[in-house]
């Protein structure tokens, strides 16, 4: 009597499974996903679906953000707006996303930095295309960055924090230039992947205005718990200011030189080694 076949057929690749969230080795039950893994990639559509269209519980960051061990610049973080009114225009009309409603360019000239002896870093918490990795890591990721800049006290002077809803990266550059910043950091939910719907980017632009191209940021991906850590992404991003700062430039005229540069971190400091 021949042993009966198994249902599901496996993969040889499966093991490589251990090494990366991409869909591999998936195995077959005759031509077609073995069941579970078919349910697993629909709940994964679903919930890359609902980081999209989910909408970014401001109340609950800002809460956050006030408890955060690190002490924010201003009282309390500015709530601003794009010209996006909704989710739907949002995503239909990605200029609208770009550019700040008249009431918030009213509001942050109130707040612009008079003082510039010091360079100003303006950072900006944008929803961007992920409400989930900006609920989960904007707080988190401010903490450990503000923690890392208070290590060199006296080499930036920040100006009052942002939360923007409905915006796009390049909103950004606008605030920056509104609050009269040296550089600005936009910190902004990704468009959701399959394996990675909590994905935070990381946007540096030196002499932030209106309508620079993509051309003049740096970006930093893949910011969450299973991919670049916080203290990893703080980092990189730290010594990408101190560049800028240095040659005045952002972009693709400033080359992220991180994985070139050896970092060690101590108790009490980072300190970025060349050979």
């Amino acid at each position: 009597m021949s042993e009966e076949r198994p249902l599901v057929t496996g993969n040889v690749w499966r093991v490589l499974r251990q090494f990366t969230d991409a869909r591999i080795g998936l195995g077959r039950a005759g031509i077609s996903l073995p069941t579970h893994e078919l349910l697993k990639f629909q709940l994964a559509h679903a919930r890359a679906r609902d980081a999209v269209h989910f909408p970014l519980d401001v109340k609950r960051l800002v809460e956050n953000l006030n408890a955060s061990p690190a002490a924010l610049p201003g009282e309390s973080p500015l709530l601003l707006k794009s010209q996006a009114q909704d989710r739907l225009t949002y995503l239909q009309r990605p200029d609208l996303g770009r550019e700040l409603s008249q009431e918030s360019v009213q509001q942050l000239a109130r707040h612009r930095v008079r003082d510039q002896s010091e360079p100003v870093v303006a950072i900006v918490i944008v929803d961007g295309l992920s409400s989930s990795a900006i609920q989960n890591s904007a707080e988190p990721m401010v903490t450990q960055l503000l923690r890392d800049l208070g290590e060199d006290p006296g080499d930036w002077r920040l100006a009052p924090l942002s939360i923007v809803e409905q915006g796009r990266v390049a909103i950004g550059d606008e605030i920056g230039e509104c609050l009269g910043a040296s550089v600005v950091v936009v910190l902004i939910g990704e468009r959701p992947g399959l394996s990675s719907p909590d994905s935070l980017g990381m946007y540096l632009t030196w002499g932030p205005e209106r309508g620079l191209s993509d051309a003049r940021r740096n970006c930093i991906s893949n910011v969450r718990p299973g991919g670049l850590s916080f203290e990893q992404a703080s980092q990189r991003l730290r010594h990408l200011m101190e560049e800028a700062r240095r040659l005045r430039i952002s972009g693709i005229s400033l080359k992220d030189r991180t994985d070139e540069v050896v970092i060690e971190t101590t108790a009490n400091s980072t300190t970025f080694l060349t050979d």
